[in-house]
């Protein structure tokens, strides 16, 4: 089992702190990184890579400093944002090379590339790639060693809905095979299907770290939203809005339904169906409609 730890660690630019005093822990699956622009995420993630030294505090990979040791980088994988490639190369030309890099062959350049299904541009220049195609062969570079952590910095940036989808059931296969994936991305709904675990960064500082929908339950000085359609909504209404747990109950007449805030989450999902059944009332649904990635990424950066 891989494992990153960033224990206390901040670094800085001159008078610029990009990352301050975050510590986390990511572990085999696929690991969502989120925050807005400027948030650090690119800097964790080169630190991660051993592209940057941390200015106070430590990166591990299993216990072992991950900058300057040679023997880290080769668990990993690093898929960069920054579109630094040899536009005179073929892509297997670029690929090979990151192979004879390892100590590997061409053997294992034509393994990453089939991987990523990049085969048939492989002959040809990397000028000629659109950027869909450019992240595919940065993706075949990264692999190419078979890494047990793979990192990626915004990698669906310029992608067609097919590429995304076929890069979302790479990554999907590889946390399942146990191995360590983190990806940044500003494409929530992608985060969304993709990542079992998120961890959110805001102006360089940790925010959260767990499941979406967990996060949303442990914030508990927003209150929950909920959608719900019944049998008798007026009667429900009347019942709910007399407990402290709901703080207020508006009826959607479009939707036929109430949207209804409540401040106490644990009590309110056990008054609910109490209520429904002393008073005879049938829940035909009842869903929580800000416990999206969405809605609780905006909470955070909002916070």
């Amino acid at each position: 089992m891989t494992i990153i730890d960033i224990d206390h660690t901040s670094r800085w630019f001159g008078n610029v702190v990009a990352v301050n005093d975050v510590t986390m822990r990511i572990g085999p699956g696929v690991t969502g990184l989120l925050g807005p622009n400027g948030a650090g995420k690119s800097t964790l993630i080169n630190m991660m890579g051993g592209f940057l030294a941390p200015s106070t505090g430590t990166v591990t990979l299993d216990g072992a400093p991950i900058w300057r040791n040679e023997q880290v980088y080769k668990q990993i994988g690093v898929v960069p944002e920054r579109e630094a490639m040899y536009d005179f190369l073929t892509g297997r030309e670029f690929v090979v090379a990151n192979a004879e890099l390892h100590g590997l062959d061409a053997a294992d350049a034509q393994r990453a590339l089939a991987t990523v299904e990049m085969e048939y541009a492989q002959d040809r220049k990397i000028s000629t790639y659109s950027k869909g195609m450019r992240q595919r062969v940065k993706m075949a570079s990264a692999l190419v060693h078979d890494p047990s952590v793979l990192l990626l910095d915004e990698p669906f940036n310029g992608m067609d809905p097919r590429q995304r989808m076929q890069l979302m059931d790479l990554l999907r296969r590889m946390g399942d095979e146990g191995r360590t994936v983190l990806f940044s991305s500003h494409i929530l709904e992608e985060v969304e299907q993709l990542a079992s675990h998120i961890e959110v960064v805001v102006a360089g500082r940790h925010a959260a770290s767990g499941d979406f929908r967990k996060i949303r339950r442990l914030m508990t000085d927003r209150p929950h939203r909920y959608l719900i359609r019944s049998s008798d909504d007026r009667a429900l209404a009347a019942a709910l809005i007399a407990d402290p747990s709901t703080a207020g109950i508006e009826v959607d007449l479009k939707e036929g339904a109430l949207r209804i805030q409540a401040v106490d989450f644990g009590r309110f999902t056990e008054l609910l169906p109490q209520v429904a059944r002393a008073h005879g009332i049938r829940l035909l649904t009842v869903s929580p409609s800000d416990e999206s990635l969405e809605s609780v990424f905006s909470y955070l950066v909002a916070a």
